[in-house]
C-alpha cells in the first residue's frame, strides 16, 4: 500500500514539473543549436534580435537575418559580435530618448 502511494506521488511529480506552461508563444528550449564566430559584413546584415537568457535557454542568444534571407545563430562571447550587440543597444536608447523627449513637446 505505501509502495502504491509512493510511486502514485512520484509520478504525479514528474508530470507536474515536466509540464510546459501553458502558453502558445512561450519557447522552452534554446532557438539556437550552433553558433557562428565568423565575422558577417555589414553590407549582409538586414537584422539583428537578441533574446536574454531566462527559463527558455541559460544563455544570451543573438539572431542575425542576412539581406539573403537566411538566419544566423551568432556566438555573444565573440568580441565583434559584443560590439554588435552594444551597438545595437546603444542605437535602440537614443530612439528610445529621442521618442521621449518629443512627446514631451
Amino acid at each position: 500500500m505505501k509502495l502504491c502511494i509512493l510511486i502514485v506521488l512520484g509520478t504525479l511529480l514528474v508530470l507536474v514539473t515536466g509540464m510546459p506552461p501553458i502558453s502558445r508563444d512561450y519557447n522552452t528550449h534554446c532557438r539556437c543549436v550552433q553558433v557562428e564566430s565568423r565575422i558577417i559584413p555589414p553590407d549582409n546584415l538586414k537584422s539583428i534580435k537578441l533574446f536574454p537568457e531566462g527559463p527558455h535557454c541559460a544563455h544570451t542568444e543573438v539572431i542575425a537575418g542576412l539581406v539573403s534571407g537566411e538566419k544566423v545563430c551568432l556566438n555573444p562571447q565573440s568580441s565583434w559580435v559584443k560590439k554588435l550587440i552594444q551597438f545595437v543597444l546603444e542605437k535602440k536608447l537614443q530612439q528610445q530618448g529621442g521618442a521621449a523627449a518629443r512627446s514631451q513637446r
